[in-house]
C-alpha cells in the first residue's frame, strides 16, 4: 500500500484509509474489517465521537490497541449529543472542545489522537477560539497534529489563514468537483485533503445506477439529472473500464489530484473493502484519461459558504 506524508506533518498515511462510520456496532464483524485493512497496509483511520454515540470510537480504540504505535488514528469534535441521544448541536467552543477530547481519548484508550478535527463549521463560528483550543491540545500533548472536516469555502478559507491545519476533509468524487476550487491555496500551504464520498453513494462502482435509491431516480444526485447520471456514467464506463473496475476510475481520479493525500471510502463489509483495496492496485488514470473524466464531468462549484 502506497504512502504519503500528510501535510507538513511527520504523519505517514497510506493513501486508502478506511472511514470508520461504516463498520457498524457489531464489534466482532467491525474488528474483522480493521484486521483486515492492517494486513493490507492500510494504516490510516478515520472515526468521530458522533459516530453510534462514541461507540464507534470504542470498537476502533480496541481493535487498533495491539498496534497503536504503527497506526494513525483520525476522530472528531464539535457536534454536542442533545440528552435524548435523537439529535445534536453544533458546539466549537473552546472548552467544549477541550472537554471533550478527554472523553474521546477515554473510548479510543489511547493517550493521544494522531489527527484531531473539526467536525463541520461556519463562518459565525468563534473560529480564533477554536484554533486556539486546538493549540493548547498540541502543547499539552492530547494531540498531535489538527485539522477540520468542512467543505465551505469561506471557513476553508479561514482556517487556512488563521492556523497550523494539516488537512481538510472533504467529500470529492468525480459528481462532485466542487472541492477542486479551493485545491490551490492549500497546495500553497502544503494542506492535504483527506476525501470522503469517492464513489458517491455506490454510483462510481460496478453497481452503477443499480445502486441508486428512489430519491436519485426522482431527484438526481447534486447537480445531476438522472438522466444526466445515465448518459455520464455510461460513457465513463465505455471509455475507462476495459483494463479496470468502475471503483478504481473513481479512487485514482480522487488520488490523481496532488492536493489530495488520502482516500477514505466506508466499508461496512471485508468484501466491500477488499474491492477498495483491489481497486487502488487496479492501472491509474493516464493524463488523457483524466482530461476526459473533467471534460465529461460537470465542474460543480459551491453556491453557498462564499
Amino acid at each position: 500500500m502506497k504512502k504519503i506524508q500528510l501535510g507538513t506533518s511527520d504523519l505517514t498515511v497510506s493513501r486508502l484509509g478506511l472511514g470508520c462510520m461504516s463498520l457498524g456496532t457489531d464489534a466482532r464483524k467491525a474488528e474483522k474489517i480493521i484486521e483486515t485493512a492492517l494486513e493490507e497496509g492500510i494504516n490510516y483511520f478515520d472515526t468521530a465521537d458522533l459516530y453510534d454515540i462514541g461507540e464507534n470510537e470504542k470498537i476502533v480504540g480496541q481493535a487498533l490497541k495491539q498496534v497503536r504505535d504503527q497506526v494513525v488514528i483520525a476522530t472528531k469534535v464539535g457536534n454536542r449529543w442533545n440528552e435524548n441521544r435523537e439529535g445534536w448541536s453544533w458546539d466549537p467552543s473552546k472548552a467544549y472542545i477541550k472537554e471533550q477530547v478527554k472523553q474521546s481519548l477515554k473510548r479510543l484508550d489511547t493517550d493521544y489522537i494522531d489527527l484531531y478535527q473539526l467536525h463541520g463549521g461556519t463562518i459565525d463560528d468563534p473560529i480564533d477560539e477554536t484554533i486556539e483550543a486546538f493549540e493548547e491540545l498540541k502543547q499539552e500533548g492530547y494531540i498531535r497534529y489538527y485539522g477540520i472536516s468542512s467543505i465551505r469555502p469561506n471557513v476553508i478559507r479561514e482556517f487556512v489563514k488563521k492556523s497550523k491545519i494539516t488537512s481538510i476533509m472533504m467529500q470529492y468524487s468525480i459528481l462532485d468537483r466542487r472541492p477542486e476550487e479551493v485545491f490551490p491555496i492549500l497546495l500553497d500551504h502544503h494542506i492535504h485533503v483527506i476525501a470522503r464520498g469517492p464513489v458517491a453513494k455506490g454510483l462510481l462502482t460496478d453497481r452503477l445506477l443499480n445502486k441508486a435509491g428512489e430519491s436519485i431516480r426522482e431527484k438526481g444526485y447534486l447537480d445531476y439529472t438522472y438522466e444526466e447520471l445515465e448518459q455520464l456514467l455510461k460513457a465513463l464506463k465505455d471509455n475507462l473500464t476495459n483494463e479496470r473496475s468502475m471503483t478504481a476510475v473513481a479512487l485514482h481520479y480522487v488520488l490523481s489530484n496532488p492536493a489530495v493525500g488520502v482516500v477514505v471510502p466506508g466499508a461496512s463489509s471485508v468484501e466491500q473493502l477488499k474491492n477498495n483495496i483491489k481497486a487502488v492496485k487496479e492501472p491509474p488514470l493516464s493524463k488523457e484519461e483524466i482530461q476526459y473524466i473533467r471534460k465529461i464531468a460537470k465542474m460543480n462549484v459551491y453556491t453557498q459558504h462564499r
